[in-house]
Order: C-alpha cells, then structure tokens, then sequence
C-alpha cells in the first residue's frame, strides 16, 4: 500500500510506517539495516527499483532523499517536506519512504532522515549520481558505517579516482570497485593453479571506465609488476593478460558474458562472466559492513603511477604486420619510393630522344653547307 503526506514532518511520517504495517498485517519490524538513498527525480526511479530488488537479499528500510531545487527566491526560503510511504508489495521485502525536500530543507536533509533510522541497525548511504568527493564529511554520509558511490557516471573518472583516494575514510565504497570482483575472484584462481611469478600484465577495456583502472591498479598493488592498459571498444573490460615464467595466461571476454580462460599446458575453458546489474552490485555491498582494506589499498596505489592507456591493435592491423615482408614505415612512403622510380625511368627513355633529335639537326646543317 501507499501514503502520501504533503507538508509532513519526521513525526508524521513515521506514524504513517506504523500505520501501514499494520494495515497489511505485519506489525512487526523484521529490517536488518536501513539503505538511504540520495539522488536525483530522474535516477530515483532506477535507484529505487534496484533497492528492492536488493531487498530480497537484505530487508531494508530504504529512505529515498530526493532534493528538489524550487524557482523562485520565495520558494527556496521556505522549508516544505512531501513523503510517500510504501509498506507490502510496493516495497519489496522492506519498507520504502521517498522524501522530496523543498527550499531550506535541502540543506538540513540529515535532520529529517535521522529520526527515520531503524533503531539499533546499521545504516548504508548509496549516491547513485552526484556523490560529493569526502562521503564521510557528508552531513548524510556521517550518519552512516557504509558509503556506497559509483565513478562510472562521473564526468572524468579518472579525476574521481584520484580525489576519492586523497578523501578516502573507512567505510567508502564504490560500485565501480564491485564490478571487478568476478575478474579479481578468476585470476586469482588461475594463479593459484601455477606456481609462477608474473613478469607483466595487460588489462584491456573500454576507455572512460573506472573498473578498467581499478582492476590495474589493484593487479600492480599485489604483483608489484608493470601494468599496461589497452583501450578496446569494450563493454567493460574486455581482456587480462599476464606474462609469467610458466607461459602466458589470458582471459578474454569479447561479448559482455561468457569468457575464455586459456592457461599454458591446458586446455582453454569457457567460463560464465556477465556484466551485473545494479541490484546485484548493490546487495553484494551490503553483504558487508566493515570497512573494504583492498578496496583502499587499491585506491591509494594511485592511478597515476599506470600511465597513459594505449589504443589496442585490431586482429587485421597485426596480421597485416606480421604478413609485410619489406620493412615499409608507412603507405605514404612507399608512393614516394613509386614515384621516384618511375621519374627515375622517365629520365632515361627521354634522354635518347633527345639525342637523336640533335643528330637530325647536326645533318641538315651539313647539307645545307654542302649544296652552297
């Protein structure tokens, strides 16, 4: 069921949760944490349907904090709160409150959302677009052990990393981060089958995405190796591809989904590593409270020390290189080389009509002398 509450107070709200609950019949709280969410009114539809899909996985009750940015001057002095509540199958296994914040209320969002915190239960904040750079210092972001953000809708990742480093506290997270965690659980399992040191290490992926970085910078934390990263057309990561003393190992994943492991001495397998949705990179996060050591080991590393990503070489430029018999730099060169050959041949089929010409001319002056 849904109660909506127009020019609402905390109070107010949390009288209508009671209400709901035992309307539907379920007076009790069964709740493990509360997930607020801070977004936009044009992601706070996928954001809320991806936290109920979560919920099934982690009952929750989820706070929606969407901020509304009034027109006038008049409007933006004036604190106005409007709540919807949703209890039952509208909200998943939890409960759901969306809270739109008018005017002064936007600046004291914390003030309304505390009073609705489930009593003795963690709380994790998730900002799906927008998140500020120290979450911790966040006055939402403060009142939670579990900050969730996502660089991949950052407008230069690359600079989101660098500052998430610099402002990194116990707690933050990314959802950028979760992506790599298949790739992360598969490689490390392919090098624990080889007692072999890496020597170098490729990582293949689209460019102007997180994940490819984070995936590098964790692979040059732990192996202490040289980390190239190759653009590709993507989706996501496309490719890992590791130089060790026993022989090459690769995991290429062209199709967004099913990927090949392919190991010196074996036979390549096919193994399942699709692209995630967002429910499931966020119940995956709320599997764990405590702060993520590897995630801040990775991200202090430093994405500076990688690099600058090069362009990956089509199939058809390298086997054009390796069937080119003649060390021809480029297509401009060998036309030069053309056309200096044929002006050279010119030269030499004009120069004997020149000759001859002359021989003409040589005879009928001494003719002409001669008949004088």
């Amino acid at each position: 069921m849904k109660i909506d509450l127009t020019e609402t107070t905390a109070s107010k709200v949390n009288k209508a949760l009671v209400q709901g609950r035992r309307t539907i019949g379920t007076p009790a709280i069964g709740m493990v944490l509360t997930l607020v969410i801070v977004t936009d009114e044009e992601n706070a539809y996928d954001a809320l349907k991806a936290a109920n899909e979560a919920s099934r996985e982690h009952p929750s009750r989820t706070l929606v904090v969407i901020k509304r940015v009034s027109r006038s001057p008049r409007d933006r002095a004036k604190a106005r709160l409007d709540a919807e509540v949703r209890v039952g199958a509208d909200a998943g296994t939890g409960e759901t409150v969306v809270l739109r914040l008018y005017g002064e209320a936007i600046n004291h969002a914390q003030s309304v959302v505390l009073p609705l915190l489930l009593p003795d239960a963690p709380v994790v904040v998730w900002w799906p677009v927008n998140a500020p750079v120290d979450a911790a210092r966040d006055p939402l972001g403060a009142l939670a052990q579990r900050r969730v953000t996502d660089m991949y809708t950052a407008e230069n990742p690359l600079r989101e990393l660098a500052e998430r480093a610099e402002a990194y506290s116990p707690g933050d997270t990314d959802l950028s981060w979760t992506r790599v965690t298949p790739w992360r659980s598969m490689l490390a399992a392919a090098l624990d089958q080889l007692p072999c040191k890496v020597s170098e290490v490729e990582v293949e992926g689209e460019e102007f995405n997180p994940s490819v970085e984070l995936l590098a910078m964790w692979l040059a934390d732990r192996l202490n190796v040289p980390v190239r990263r190759l653009l590709s057309a993507g989706p996501g990561l496309t490719a890992v591809r590791m130089e060790t003393d026993c022989g090459p190992v690769a995991l290429d994943r062209a199709d967004g989904s099913l990927a090949t492991l392919a190991m010196q001495g074996q036979p390549d397998r096919n193994v399942a590593l699709k692209r995630r949705d967002t429910a499931e990179l966020l119940a995956e996060e709320l599997r764990r409270l405590d702060p993520d050591d590897t995630y801040a080991s990775t991200l202090k590393y430093g994405v500076d020390r990688l690099g600058e990503p090069e362009r990956a070489q089509t199939p058809l430029a390298a086997r054009a290189a390796e069937s080119a018999d003649e060390p021809v730099t480029s297509a401009a060169d060998a036309a030069e080389a053309t056309d200096s050959a044929e002006a050279k041949s010119g030269t030499k089929a004009k120069a004997p009509a020149k000759k001859s010409a002359s021989k003409k001319a040589t005879s009928k002056a001494d003719s002409k002398a001669d008949s004088e």
